[in-house]
């Protein structure tokens, strides 16, 4: 948000962020089953700052819209891994080659 405000020009005093992952995880270790699911994230902004509420308002739009890790949570994207066992790669079945959306995998990804 410092970034955003900056280049707004705005006065921002003081901001702070929490961030509440709610997700389940379930399955076996040992089974291999392991898997997890996510019921929701939450962020609870608090700000001080002498600007007027609607200047408030579009600089947290613009610092949301602008940031990193809110858009990878709240847009699919194709995830491709790859993994090198001593220097060599090996191919796990479900994680290494095509492109993964939501653990289906995603041809051409």
């Amino acid at each position: 948000m410092a970034r955003y405000a900056a280049m707004m020009k705005m006065k921002v005093d003081r901001a702070t962020c929490r961030v509440t992952f709610d997700y389940v995880l379930r399955g076996s270790v040992l089974k291999g089953t392991v898997n997890t699911t996510w019921e929701g994230v939450r962020t609870d902004l608090e700000v001080e700052s002498p600007e007027p509420a609607e200047k408030i308002a579009q600089l947290i739009k613009n610092a949301k819209g602008g940031c990193f890790a809110e858009n990878m949570i709240t847009q699919a994207v194709p995830l491709t891994s790859s993994v090198k066992l001593n220097g060599e790669a090996i191919t796990i079945e479900g994680i290494t080659g095509e492109g993964i959306i939501n653990g289906d995998t995603e041809p051409g990804a």
